[in-house]
């Protein structure tokens, strides 16, 4: 009588590997996809916080940054402003959206007449783009 060794064979070893392979293919894209959105709501959300700091910076000094000073008007007060100027109003952190890129300050918006833009131009860091790339503005 021939004693059988326990393990597994090579051919056993490689379906599993294939089949693990394959759901990875299948559910890999979905997660990235899914993580890249979440950045894009978390970077939406802190240009909320961005916006309350621009907005309570126009309170304390009667204007908004120009666009020399942008949000960097936010941790240092500007010249001729010291008086009124009653910051800091974010943290350094809190100027660079979910993907580690500086957020750009307009202070003659484009989108939002009349008021100013802040802008994040995605994943790339570069304007125009769709996907995770597409630039995020606030509202």
């Amino acid at each position: 009588m021939k004693k059988r060794k326990n393990g597994f064979t090579i051919v056993e070893i490689l379906v599993v590997i294939i089949l693990i392979s394959l759901i990875a293919t299948l559910i890999a894209p979905r997660m990235f996809k899914s993580l890249g959105q979440q950045k894009a709501k978390l970077t939406k959300a802190k240009m909320a916080t961005l916006e309350n700091a621009v907005n309570r910076f126009y309170l304390d000094c009667d204007r908004y940054p120009d666009d020399s000073e942008g949000l960097e008007a936010m941790l240092v007060c500007p010249s001729g402003l010291e008086d009124k100027w009653k910051g800091p109003y974010l943290k350094k952190s809190d100027l660079l959206d979910a993907w580690g890129n500086p957020y750009i300050y307009r202070a003659a918006g484009e989108v939002n007449q009349g008021s100013y833009d802040l802008i994040s131009y995605g994943a790339d860091g570069v304007e125009g783009g769709e996907g995770d790339n597409a630039d995020i503005y606030n509202d």
